[in-house]
């Protein structure tokens, strides 16, 4: 296990405003328009697949969680069609399992954004809210949505641990935490202790591909979800 990496940063975890426009939610907008190449991907899959979901993609969990996972951005089948994170496709085969494995949710199978499926005590969300084509956003794209995840972030007084899943993703944290990303390197199981004792720890994505080439193992991500459940549940909330 990497060990701690320690920060100092005053503005992370105290809400401050971003710069959004006049009116809209800091934290995540439904109805967000700002990245045009992803606004008209959204406009075209709709055309195509009527009954898909195709917007940005809210945050799911508890709300109070002590844990948070962060992930890419919606799979186009996946997340873009049902509007929950890692829902109906294969990425969210192993997180969800996993994460009921350990407490952290109510079923091990998500099919859909109104399976009854909760989660406890962890919450997911994106860095990227909308679905990108080919799955890759571009840089400007992650910049522009990083400003909910920064007011998502600093407005989870009870987070204890936050969860990367994939290099974007920990990319986004960081910069979401005002952070040089050349100072905190990503590596599979790497914990990097923040502020006020909360915790960043590094995980290779749950893909298909990932699972697949055994880059990622079950018991690989088995053993970084626990390690994060148990680092999140060490105490009483902040």
């Amino acid at each position: 296990m990497a060990g701690y990496a320690d920060l100092s940063v005053a503005r992370f975890f105290s809400p401050s405003p971003c710069d959004t426009p006049s009116g809209m939610n800091p934290t995540f907008d439904s109805a967000c328009r700002r990245c045009p190449r992803l606004a008209a991907f959204l406009d075209s899959v709709q055309l195509r697949e009527p009954d898909y979901y195709c917007r940005p993609v809210p945050p799911f969990g508890d709300p109070a969680a002590r844990l948070v996972i962060v992930g890419l951005a919606p799979g186009l089948h996946g997340a873009n069609r049902t509007g929950r994170p890692f829902t109906g496709d294969h990425a969210g085969i192993l997180l969800y399992r996993t994460l009921h494995r350990f407490g952290l949710a109510s079923g091990p199978v998500s099919d859909s954004a109104t399976d009854g499926l909760t989660l406890i005590d962890a919450r997911i969300t994106n860095s990227v809210k909308c679905v990108p084509p080919a799955n890759k956003p571009q840089p400007l794209e992650i910049k522009t949505c990083n400003e909910y995840l920064r007011a998502e972030l600093a407005a989870s007084s009870s987070m204890r641990v936050i969860l990367a899943l994939g290099t974007i993703a920990h990319g986004a944290v960081l910069r979401a935490c005002d952070l040089r990303a050349g100072q905190y390197r990503f590596a599979h199981a790497a914990e990097h202790r923040l502020r006020d004792d909360r915790v960043l720890i590094d995980s290779y994505h749950c893909s298909r591909y990932n699972t697949q080439t055994r880059r990622l193992t079950a018991e690989m991500f088995e053993a970084v979800i626990e390690r994060a459940r148990d680092l999140a549940q060490a105490g009483p909330p902040p």
